[in-house]
């Protein structure tokens, strides 16, 4: 896990809502709003010149684990409208709350204290737009923005808010004003979450519209229409059905285009019998499946419909549309019931390439960075995809990925080398080398070696900020047990520059990448790396996230696949280190912890030097994956069969991808 999430789970978005479906991943979650145009309004908390406006919408989808107990402790509701001559948008919330917590603290956690979030998707481009999120409390304004959009401006400097606390109730007031033009009609990806703290400690939240992550995907927003004064919306119903018989659940919504204007599209929410109802501007419209990839009970289908007719909406009318039927055709199972590797040629290679596609499609996975070694050589690689979901631009064999945890084996043997030069002796507690402030307040820290760090049994969290104060500590004794720790590899790099009088990248390049050939890897912010990397993904939608700007030993390294394998090779043909060594790395140093009531692996799995280890019908296998939230990987080679394999994705939702790996090159269906 990379230092960057220490700073965005401290953010507002990150942890508060509940994960995107798959079906849902190319369409807005149902929920539907009107604006009109309104005077220009004062910006002050004071909601008294909102009382003209007559509809409101209730902020009542209650997302959090912990549920408000009752209308005083939480009741919210919102109202909207534009002004087309200063291209404002006006948003005005209300919040009842018998509690209202303050947090005056700079840098004030986003579940500490009661705010009000907007999300705005104003681009509102199928698959293709950005969010930028405004948060908003007594004592702070914070927002993050998209670099996907570039209409809505970026932070407060366009943008006004004001909130004020009278008795039980909080009144809060946005203005935001766009960069660009502004016409009608038009929608607008829209979404407002209300963040409740209570006295005796509980949080909650609640949003206008379902789903989750609404500040940074705009495909978990609703649908807000801006409509002329006097214009009034219609109904619309109607229904989707199933060609044959259903066997499964219909998606949650379905797409509905304007056919002549290009700015008005929206998703209307499916009840369980696949109906909708809906009131929309009056115009012609076509239904639409906007993701043709559904997920029911662990399986996947492909959904397609039959041409929608065209949908006349008029005023004075209530339209029923006709039924659109939907067909759904299961995926075929793609692993063969023997690994492409034993026997490959250009025939397996093309099946690889259809799976790697089929899944890419299936999962929302952008790019792929592969390699593949046979014989102890490298047999295969191949570039799949683009770099950047929304700017399409593609991939090649130049492309770098971040590595996540798979920079950790490359540290560990650079620490191996210096054992073996008598740098460090794996077992001599690292604060005789260098004591650790961070953690001098528990003695037990002493206790801890290289090898406790490399083997993840030093006690530590894997990162501080999971802790609820942000700082490190020891959650068991040293030594006696396995917990995965980035936290342990931070201390580990100190200790190795402190001894060597070096920066840890020169020791990388001096042990690592250097004597193996080891090109295309980066730990840092370079213009090299700023040019070639990947944009990491998030449901599909491209992350903000930039680069490290210092080495972090268990996530910040950046390479692609090709390059990689001159690691994988060194290891598998033990190069540069010892034949003991190599020994030491691939024993027994720690027993994974088996959750009580999981049930145990059908073969053995255990934690090396740095290495993660596993038994298989077909001898032993060593690697490790990585996992930096928007960017996904993994490497594993069979010791005896001298095969093995590496893939880097750009994406959240690679690991079915990723853990489908060993099953399709070596070990078969079953």
């Amino acid at each position: 896990m990379p230092v960057k999430f220490r700073y965005l789970t401290a953010f507002w978005g990150l942890l508060i809502c509940c994960p995107l479906l798959p079906e849902r991943l190319m369409a807005n979650n149902g929920a539907l709003a009107i604006a009109y145009p309104i005077h220009q309004i004062k910006i002050d908390g004071d909601l008294s010149d909102w009382s003209w406006i007559k509809t409101s919408y209730p902020i009542a989808i209650h997302l959090s684990d912990i549920k408000p107990r009752d209308a005083s402790d939480f009741q919210a509701w919102f109202k909207i409208g534009y002004h087309l001559e200063s291209r404002s948008l006006y948003i005005a919330v209300e919040v009842t709350d018998d509690d209202h917590i303050r947090d005056t603290a700079k840098n004030a956690s986003w579940n500490s204290r009661d705010a009000v979030e907007l999300d705005l998707d104003l681009l509102h481009l199928p698959g293709r737009s950005g969010v930028t999120s405004y948060l908003l409390s007594v004592d702070h304004k914070n927002y993050n923005k998209s670099r996907w959009d570039p209409v809505t401006p970026a932070g407060w400097d366009k943008t006004e808010g004001a909130v004020i606390r009278q008795g039980n109730k909080s009144f809060y007031e946005w203005r935001v004003v766009l960069e660009g033009p502004l016409s009608t009609p038009k929608s607008i990806g829209l979404d407002l979450q209300v963040f409740d703290k209570d006295a005796g400690g509980d949080f909650s939240y609640s949003a206008w519209g379902p789903e989750g992550y609404k500040y940074r995907n705009p495909n978990s927003l609703g649908d807000l229409i801006l409509l002329k004064e006097g214009e009034e919306p219609h109904p619309l119903s109607g229904r989707v059905k199933w060609a044959g018989e259903k066997k499964i659940n219909f998606p949650a919504t379905i797409g509905l285009n304007s056919e002549k204007e290009p700015g008005v599209f929206l998703d209307l929410a499916l009840d369980s019998t696949g109906r909708y109802s809906a009131s929309v501007p009056a115009g012609s419209y076509r239904m639409a499946v906007r993701n043709p990839y559904l997920s029911f009970e662990n399986k996947w289908y492909v959904l397609s419909a039959s041409p929608s007719p065209s949908i006349r909406v008029s005023p004075g009318a209530r339209v029923e549309s006709p039924d659109l039927e939907l067909v759904y055709t299961p995926v075929p199972g793609l692993i063969p019931a023997k690994g492409i590797l034993h026997d490959f040629n250009d025939l397996r290679a093309k099946e690889l390439d259809a799976f790697i596609e089929t899944y890419q499609k299936q999962y929302q996975i952008p790019g792929v960075s592969l390699a593949l070694i046979k014989d102890g050589k490298v047999i295969y690689s191949r570039a799949y995809g683009v770099k950047n979901s929304q700017t399409r631009e593609k991939t090649d064999e130049n492309t770098l990925y971040e590595a996540a945890s798979v920079t950790k084996p490359v540290f560990a043997y650079a620490v191996m080398r210096l054992v073996e030069k008598g740098k460090i002796d794996l077992d001599k507690p690292l604060y005789e080398y260098l004591p650790y402030p961070d953690i001098a307040h528990d003695a037990r820290y002493k206790k801890i070696t290289a090898r406790h760090v490399l083997s993840h049994r030093t006690g530590f969290p894997n990162w501080r900020y999971m802790n609820a104060d942000g700082k490190l500590d020891i959650k068991f004794e040293p030594g006696s047990r396995y917990g995965y720790s980035g936290e342990g590899f931070e201390y580990l790099k100190k200790v190795v520059e402190k001894i060597t009088g070096k920066k840890v990248e020169k020791i990388l390049r001096e042990e690592v990448l250097d004597p193996l050939g080891l090109y295309h890897t980066y730990f840092s912010k370079n213009d090299t790396l700023a040019k070639l990397v990947a944009t990491g993904h998030n449901d599909n939608i491209p992350s903000n996230d930039g680069l490290p700007e210092e080495p972090g030993m268990a996530y910040s390294m950046h390479t692609e696949a090709k390059a990689f394998t001159r690691f994988m090779l060194a290891l598998l043909h033990q190069q540069g280190l010892k034949p003991e060594t190599f020994r030491e790395m691939l024993s027994l140093q720690s027993e994974y912890n088996t959750p009580e009531g999981q049930e145990k692996p059908k073969f053995r799995e255990y934690m090396g030097i740095s290495l993660a280890i596993r038994e298989s019908p077909y001898g032993l296998v060593f690697g490790h994956g990585g996992n930096n939230g928007d960017f996904r990987c993994g490497f594993e080679l069979y010791k005896d069969l001298k095969m093995g394999y590496v893939i880097f994705t750009n994406a959240n939702s690679a690991l079915p991808l990723i853990e489908a790996m060993p099953k399709v090159l070596v070990e078969g269906k079953e």
